[in-house]
């Protein structure tokens, strides 16, 4: 089962950095972006932090939160936040529950073989709790930019 566009995304909590619990009703009346990636300093997934690092107050500014998420445990996290700086949480997700609610978990390949793991996708979702924007199969490269123009148009 797939989110759909302005539909409401179901409360969920999580593990995450800095010695808190993620919670989706407890940042109602916010702006959020979830991005979900594979796995924490590997090349890709490190720009990709470091891109949206490099636009956290520019989505402040938008009343907008950043979450990261993956399956990697909580102390791979906090050494991954640490290494880059990031002025954001990230989500440990190792039993897949947050992946399985936007449904990023893929059959991929790699070295010609098919492993089963997370898509790159981000999801922002309103002040009301809705989703209002999706993107699966995400290439890095100006992907952060193009969230953050989305977000700057969401009206209240």
């Amino acid at each position: 089962m797939s989110l759909e566009i302005n539909s409401k995304v179901p409360d969920f909590s999580a593990t995450c950095t800095g010695g808190a619990e993620f919670s989706l009703a407890a940042h109602a009346g916010k702006n959020l972006v979830i991005y979900f990636y594979p796995k924490d300093s590997t090349p890709g997934c490190t720009t990709e932090g470091e891109n949206f690092r490099d636009l956290h107050a520019e989505f402040a500014q938008s009343d907008c939160l950043i979450f990261g998420v993956s399956r990697d445990s909580l102390k791979s996290h906090e050494n991954f936040k640490a290494k880059l700086e990031m002025p954001f949480e990230l989500i440990s997700d190792p039993e897949e529950k947050v992946c399985a609610i936007f449904d990023v978990m893929k059959m991929k390949n790699m070295y010609g073989k098919q492993v089963r793991g997370v898509e790159r996708s981000t999801f922002v979702i309103n002040k009301k709790g809705l989703l209002v924007q999706a993107w699966r199969g995400v290439k890095v490269p100006g992907h952060a930019q193009a969230v953050l123009d989305f977000v700057r148009t969401i009206k209240d």
